[in-house]
């Protein structure tokens, strides 16, 4: 029998590389958005309830945490365009415990309303939140890249 993705490490030991979109390449989705949320934006337990990012001819991008428990912190993220009707409205889910962000929501463009994840068919749900969690790593991405920040400035 064949096993695809397997591969041998260092002492001849076989693992497995996860496969785009699926359960563990999700899992470490959710690890790498946490370590890039942290350094974008530091101590996530100590941000401000509302937060601006600006760059020189930049798109300005609003960080507000709308919900705070011990173990997560519930944030939203989005663009501050002129107009407000196309902005992307991310909101993650952030796990203090297990070092892991999870994007839970994003508002449609068309109708204005949220797309919740959990209301899809369990086979297009797994797709979905690899999509959208993978769409949160590469904004994250290009905003470090254009110089937005949320670190605390040093006077």
């Amino acid at each position: 029998m064949e096993v695809k993705n397997k591969k041998l490490d260092s002492n001849n030991t076989a693992t497995f590389k996860p496969r785009p979109q699926s359960f563990v390449a999700l899992m470490d989705m959710y690890e790498a958005n946490y370590i890039r949320l942290r350094l974008f934006c530091g101590d996530i337990r100590q941000l401000p309830e509302e937060s601006i990012s600006t760059i020189v001819d930049g798109v300005p991008v609003l960080l507000k945490v709308l919900e705070r428990s011990s173990h997560t912190t519930l944030i939203m993220l989005t663009y501050l365009f002129e107009q407000d009707e196309k902005r992307p409205d991310l909101k993650i889910q952030i796990y203090h415990d297990s070092l892991q962000a999870d994007v839970i929501s994003r508002n449609c463009r068309i109708s204005g309303k949220d797309m919740r994840l959990w209301e899809k068919e369990f086979d297009s749900m797994l797709v979905c939140r690899w999509r959208l969690n993978r769409f949160l790593n590469k904004w994250l991405s290009y905003l470090d890249y254009q110089g937005h920040t949320f670190l605390p400035k040093n006077d």
